[in-house]
């Protein structure tokens, strides 16, 4: 067999051989060019800021000459011929040089490119100041500086057909055509090369640029490893697969031959599958004829089974259609009790609540399940008997986890629930709770009596915070004030964001002046707290409110009336203060 598994093996990576090598081949031609062209275009972006920045030393020196042209002093010695007045204008400035009258002051540079500048009298030009930049290593350097090329380019200068600046090999003839792009070697160094056609200034010299052509190779050879270690990892997956695979095989004849082998023992657990008209499928029909005889027992067995399945479900059924978890921890304990033929049974909760039906100490053997939703747990539950079968254990493991899903789905239910009346933000009472809290209150009070107080909050200049610091600072503040509205209310006393940067307290069993008195002592506290911005900026945020009570108001929309009245009154007054009907406003 493992011959078989070895020849499987190796017909894979055969097969497999040949169209990956010319996928390796065909990638890394790909690779390469596009190394290539990558440098190519850096070289040309290169040599554009090459040509420009040297059109921009002769403007440069263009300039220069024609501010000399200018001067007062200059036109005045031309004009007289004082030639030693105009010596002394050039000291100190080599690049320029005047021509007149067949004279020049100024010592020519050889090779270098100049510009000139025409200086015209009344009587037609006068004479001319030369501007000279010298084509040198200089210049290459201060443009290889603008040029944006990589450090290990190089701008070069080229003097009839060969480097005279630029890079360490000099006087080394290139054969490039301009603006073509090529590999060519300058002294000992192989270099993609390219330059630029003659300059006007000066016929016989051009500038270049270049970049090693070791580091496109270095570049190319590590696309190519990379491709070979594909290359070479593909083939050991194809052979692992193949492997596997003829593994696979082997194991299948292996499980046909050892059922055959398990219904001469007279087992007839085993089931193998019948396809075919090979040896294989011959084997797996003798089997299936053997365990045939006892096919009405094992009928009567699966109909028991199903039986059992329906009562499984129609309790799923009963457990998904409520949310009371402590009805769910009886009826799950009773339940598993019954179908186990337990003599009683507990559900031990993770805060070691316990439920418990039947009489645990008539057991002799138990089955714990533990109540697992992936990383929740709702505890464990036990049953207790004399003898339980492996099918009382299943039935068990079955109805815990339909308990569990029940259980997860009240957890659920009740977080939903929560999150239905609360507002994210600042986990405070949502507005649908503050009016149910209130509406509820009010019943209370109209039915039995007694003070209740609403307090309508809110921050002052808000919308500035969130202009100049972003809504970001603004929910930091926003949760700030609700922390000091919680620290300053009761236990008994609700708390709730009303909309925006509005909040709203209900104050059961208080009367107006002693709502008043909580409103200035929460205005107190928040005008005393400060919030820093991201950037560390203290920022001072106050609050105005505006407090209404019962029975000066006596309907929900009355009391929020009121006290909304009263919180424009605060506001009308300067903000930051608290306001109550039939009340003057408080002053901080």
């Amino acid at each position: 067999m493992g011959s078989f598994k070895v020849k499987l093996v190796a017909y894979f990576v055969l097969l497999s051989l040949l169209p990956l090598t010319a996928a390796f081949w065909g990638f890394t031609t790909v690779a390469a060019r596009a190394e290539t062209r990558r440098v190519d275009a850096r070289l040309q972006a290169g040599l554009r800021a090459t040509v420009a920045a040297y059109q921009e030393e002769l403007a440069g020196a263009a300039a220069s000459a024609e501010a000399l042209a200018k001067r007062p002093a200059f036109e005045r010695a031309l004009v007289a011929g004082d030639w030693a007045a105009m010596r002394r204008l050039l000291v100190g400035r080599p690049d320029l040089s005047v021509v007149a009258g067949g004279f020049r002051v100024g010592r020519p540079v050889p090779g270098a490119a100049t510009r000139s500048v025409n200086v015209v009298g009344p009587h037609g030009v006068r004479g001319a100041v030369i501007a000279s930049i010298p084509l040198d290593a200089v210049l290459v350097h201060r443009l290889q500086a603008r040029s944006g090329l990589d450090a290990d380019d190089h701008v070069i200068l080229l003097r009839r057909g060969a480097v005279v600046a630029g890079v360490p090999q000099t006087r080394s003839a290139v054969d490039v055509v301009p603006g073509n792009p090529r590999t060519t070697k300058i002294g000992k160094t192989r270099y993609r090369v390219l330059v630029a056609g003659t300059l006007e200034e000066q016929r016989s010299s051009t500038l270049g640029v270049v970049s090693p052509q070791g580091q496109i190779d270095a570049a190319n050879w590590q696309s190519e490893r990379k491709l070979l270690l594909g290359l070479l990892g593909s083939l050991i997956l194809v052979a692992a697969l193949a492997y596997f695979e003829g593994r696979a095989i082997v194991r299948t004849i292996r499980r046909l031959v050892d059922a055959a082998r398990a219904i001469a023992r007279g087992d007839l657990s085993e089931r193998v599958p019948a396809h075919g008209r090979d040896e294989l499928a011959l084997l797996g029909r003798t089997f299936n004829q053997m365990a045939g005889q006892l096919q009405t027992r094992l009928d009567e067995l699966d109909a028991e089974r199903e039986r059992l399945r329906d009562a499984i479900s129609r309790f799923g059924d009963v457990l998904g259609a409520t949310h009371d978890v402590d009805q769910l921890r009886r009826m799950i304990v009773e339940t598993a009790v019954e179908a186990t033929h337990a003599e009683g049974g507990a559900l031990v909760g993770e805060a070691g609540d316990l439920v418990q039906t039947g009489d645990p100490d008539k057991g002799r053997e138990r089955i714990e399940v533990p109540l697992n939703a992936g990383r929740i747990s709702f505890g464990s539950l036990i049953l207790f008997g004399d003898g339980f079968e492996e099918d009382d254990r299943m039935t068990a493991a079955s109805l815990a986890a339909q308990a569990v899903v029940a259980l997860d789905n009240a957890r659920l239910h009740r977080i939903v629930e929560r999150q239905a009346r609360v507002d994210g933000l600042t986990g405070l009472a949502n507005r649908r709770q503050c009016e149910d809290q209130l509406a509820s209150e009010l019943a209370r009070v109209e039915r039995f009596g007694g003070p209740l107080a609403v307090v309508l909050a809110d921050l002052d200049n808000f919308k500035e915070v969130n202009d100049r610091f972003g809504h970001a600072t603004g929910d930091v503040v926003l949760r700030e004030f609700a922390h000091t509205l919680e620290a300053g209310i009761r236990d008994v006393d609700l708390a709730g964001r009303w909309g925006g940067e509005e909040f709203l307290l209900v104050l059961p069993g208080t009367n107006l002046a002693g709502a008043a008195r909580v409103a200035e002592r929460i205005r107190a506290a928040r005008a005393e707290r400060v919030v820093l911005s991201a950037e560390g900026e203290p920022i001072r945020v106050t609050a105005s409110f505006g407090v209404a009570a019962f029975p000066d108001a006596r309907t929900l929309e009355g009391l929020l009336a009121a006290a909304d009245g009263a919180l424009y009154q605060a506001k009308g007054a300067g903000k930051n203060r608290v306001a109550a009907t039939q009340e003057a406003v408080t002053r901080p």
